[in-house]
């Protein structure tokens, strides 16, 4: 017998989750298995949560994107980005006033980045030039004199 089909005790047994009252929330275990949770940004990760938390035993949630952006302290543009990302990886619907988490699809949609050109491009994009750049700033403005 592997270790994954072995039961184990739980490590507080009086605190085991339970759906109680209203609240309907719940993720399959594909979300993780699958790679679906590897496939959102961390926006994307973020108002999917949220709108899971929200839902009812439909999935529809009517929460106003302002109300999610003071929620989550995301931006507008972030959060239209994480709104059109989901709505693209089809794991949302979204009507103008109200949202819809959706079954999960047969699998998920992963956003290829575009390669990046050398330039700007790597200056103004890529993580590890825009730290470095970050930092020889930094320690520029700590090795200039003080008057």
């Amino acid at each position: 017998m592997d270790r994954t089909s072995r039961s184990r005790p739980p490590i507080l047994p009086d605190r085991i989750r339970r759906i109680d009252g209203q609240s309907f929330a719940f993720l399959p275990h594909r979300f993780l298995q699958d790679g679906f949770l590897g496939s959102l940004t961390a926006d994307e990760q973020r108002l999917y949560l949220f709108l899971l938390l929200a839902a009812d035993r439909h999935g529809t949630s009517f929460y106003h994107y302002d109300r999610i952006c003071s929620i989550l302290e995301m931006v507008g543009d972030d959060y239209i980005e994480a709104r059109n990302g989901l709505l693209a990886k089809d794991l949302l619907a979204f009507d103008g006033s109200r949202f819809q988490i959706l079954s999960l699809p047969p699998k998920p949609v992963y956003k290829l980045s575009a390669p990046l050109r050398p330039g700007h491009d790597l200056e103004d994009n890529d993580p590890a030039t825009v730290r470095q750049t970050i930092l020889a700033s930094l320690d520029h403005q700590r090795r200039r004199p003080t008057r």
